[in-house]
């Protein structure tokens, strides 16, 4: 079975959207570790250890990203992209993001940015693809 690439848009859109709960796995081992307070719940952060911090950061920095990709994959959708790029792009977002909380929570920056510039750059790619179907 061939999927089409509106198929894989959407479908990246939900990997992407899980995605965002992978550092939260290492948020709650974490948060488990130092002995969660459910009445304090916010307030273990400066008690986690520091993989834990960073799991933190890389989960609400999906939350930011994820509306920006689900943006540019919605409008390649809805303006009928159909290009293998378009699907390159797409998954490249999806692989690079999953990457990105790994080496974020490893504490590898230089390959952490690198995972955030290939995602940024599948974002644009997918919103100029878009842009230019609507012009031609």
């Amino acid at each position: 079975m061939s999927l089409t690439v509106s198929a894989i848009l959407i479908y990246c859109i939900a990997a992407a959207a899980v995605l965002i709960y992978v550092p939260f796995l290492v948020v709650g081992y974490a948060r488990v570790r130092v002995g969660y307070d459910m009445f304090a719940p916010r307030a273990i952060f400066d008690k986690l250890p520091a993989y834990g911090k960073r799991a933190t950061w890389a989960h609400q920095n999906s939350f930011e990203v994820f509306m920006i990709f689900a943006a540019a994959a919605l409008t390649a959708y809805v303006t009928g992209v159909d290009t293998p790029l378009a699907v390159m792009a797409a998954l490249a977002f999806v692989a690079a993001r999953f990457f990105y909380s790994i080496f974020y929570i490893l504490n590898i920056p230089i390959l952490r940015s690198l995972m955030f510039g290939i995602s940024s750059l599948s974002i644009t790619t997918l919103f100029v693809l878009s842009m230019i179907k609507i012009n031609n």
